[in-house]
């Protein structure tokens, strides 16, 4: 159990945004196997105020899908505020509303959002101020962040924690990379670690967390409070019940089959996604998304080229579920 602003979640280990990937399909499989607290895709402020039929289908959800927090990204204070508001409208029981400050993709930087805000703290801190302060909302907020934008700056680091705080942000989560690196290099837990000791929040970090094992390194190495999952989730939904046994026990079950484990997983998957988003049979549908789902489970497969390359070929729902239960399955 651990405490968020007023709120308590029930794990500390939480399913992390991803967009293109955590939607309703995904969150799912992963309850399923073990998540707790996950959140839906990044929603765009903008996009939101400017009701985009896709930017309100990323907030689909339903009465199992909890409990559920959001993560926002925008870089206008009174902007990302209204988004907010319509937000909690829209999806009422929303555990936290995040601030991101850590995406490093450059459409993203373009428009100053994301981790760009790495370098625009002061335009971070009027976001945080805003949204804490706001007396309609009354639900906790926190913070996404890197070590840094091009650089390790441990200085501009631990004092942009401390403002963060001191403007009623109720927790961090911290990538630790900087924003140049992106998804690449050694993970910094030294300075996750001094954001740790610096403020009397919950800090949660992420970054490389792709086994029970590496997610103990983190913990260990950085005393955070709790960790997000993101990319180690793909194609392997049950990792959040592993590290859960792993972090308990010192131990956790390997699958004596994991290629079939595997498999029946991304049957599953599939079936989630033409439950939840349709599929046109004889057509294109949400092909593009079955592909890429199942190209996370054949991940390590003895013939994974030899599918991927099958798979890509394949422009027809039927023909590529065909391949899936022929091939594959």
């Amino acid at each position: 159990m651990i405490k968020i602003g007023k709120k308590e979640i029930s794990s500390n280990i939480i399913m992390a945004p991803m967009s293109g990937c955590t939607d309703l399909a995904f969150r799912t499989m992963v309850r399923k196997h073990g998540a707790k607290l996950c959140f839906f895709e990044m929603v765009d402020a903008a996009s939101l105020i400017m009701k985009n039929p896709k930017t309100f289908q990323i907030l689909k959800t339903n009465l199992k899908d909890k409990p559920i927090s959001a993560q926002i990204i925008g870089s206008d204070p009174f902007q990302i505020l209204d988004a907010a508001y319509i937000l909690i409208d829209t999806v009422p029981d929303i555990v936290f509303l995040d601030i991101n400050s850590a995406c490093p993709v450059k459409k993203i930087l373009k428009k100053k959002s994301g981790a760009y805000l790495m370098k625009s703290s002061n335009t971070l801190i009027k976001i945080a101020k805003t949204l804490s302060y706001s007396c309609k909302l009354k639900l906790p907020i926190t913070v996404k962040i890197r070590t840094g934008y091009d650089k390790n700056d441990l200085p501009f680091l631990i004092d942009l924690v401390k403002r963060l705080e001191d403007n009623g942000i109720d927790a961090i989560f911290i990538h630790g990379r900087t924003c140049r690196q992106m998804y690449s290099g050694k993970i910094d837990y030294a300075s996750i670690r001094k954001v740790k000791e610096t403020v009397s929040i919950p800090v949660f970090g992420s970054g490389n967390i792709f086994s029970p094992e590496l997610a103990r390194k983190m913990i260990i190495e950085t005393g955070c409070d709790g960790i997000t999952v993101a990319r180690g989730s793909l194609g392997i939904p049950w990792i959040f019940k592993d590290i859960e046994k792993y972090l308990q026990t010192g131990e956790f079950a390997t699958p004596k089959n994991i290629t079939e484990k595997k498999r029946n997983a991304m049957s599953e998957h599939i079936r989630y996604i033409e439950k939840y988003k349709g599929c046109l049979p004889g057509g294109k549908g949400n092909i593009g998304l079955v592909k890429k789902v199942m190209m996370w489970y054949i991940k390590g497969f003895p013939d994974a080229r030899s599918i991927r390359n099958k798979i890509c070929r394949i422009e027809n729902y039927n023909e590529l579920i065909a391949l899936m239960e022929r091939d594959i399955c």
